[in-house]
């Protein structure tokens, strides 16, 4: 049987638990992850750069190399840099879509826009992110600014964590909005990686 391809996964710093789960369940030796800091999406623009950095870097080392990002905000700016160094990316606007399915999560948001989604990563860092990275807890009249126009928390879960769970749902009452709870598991993070796993 011949020796599956050494393959590096360029990860978004808030998917890397998952991704690490991923491979450890699924005993996928011959793949490696790095990451890039999640507050990078405080500066979408950043990120193209980053990635590709991080591609040339890794050449030598590894004969292919996935992107676990989504369009995460670049507005098609990560996708043309992938272009050009013939990597391929997860499919999706961002991990909330890939984590429920595309075309799940896009019919659930065209019914309902005004959502505010939490994954386990969100949740369990609410506070540093939203409330410190927004500037509310210095600025607390920026909350209706922020978040006036949403109507509830989507918790999108990854894992059946009643921590987090509660976690999410303080984070709704935190914003003063209802909650609902989805169960998503890893979604179609899980099946790109079998495929890269697989060496197809």
């Amino acid at each position: 049987m011949p020796e599956a391809p050494k393959t590096l996964l360029i990860a978004c710093g808030a998917l890397a638990r998952e991704v690490v789960d991923l491979i450890r369940v699924n005993d996928w030796q011959h793949m490696s992850v790095t990451c890039l800091p999640a507050k990078l999406h405080n500066a979408p623009q950043l990120i193209p750069d980053a990635v590709r950095e991080k591609i040339r870097a890794a050449r030598r080392d590894y004969d292919r190399i996935f992107v676990l990002y989504a369009d995460c905000g670049t507005g098609g700016l990560l996708d043309r840099v992938l272009e050009e160094e013939g990597v391929e990316r997860i499919a999706g606007p961002h991990c909330y879509a890939f984590y429920s399915g595309l075309d799940q999560f896009d019919a659930g948001h065209d019914a309902d826009p005004t959502c505010f989604y939490l994954t386990d990563y969100l949740a369990r860092h609410f506070d540093k992110l939203v409330i410190e990275g927004l500037g509310i807890d210095r600025h607390p009249e920026l909350l209706d600014a922020f978040f006036g126009n949403y109507s509830k928390v989507v918790y999108l879960a990854q894992t059946e964590d009643t921590g987090l769970q509660q976690q999410a749902e303080a984070a709704a009452e935190q914003l003063g909005l209802a909650y609902e709870y989805r169960f998503t598991g890893y979604g179609e993070l899980a099946s790109f990686m079998q495929t890269a796993g697989q060496g197809v």
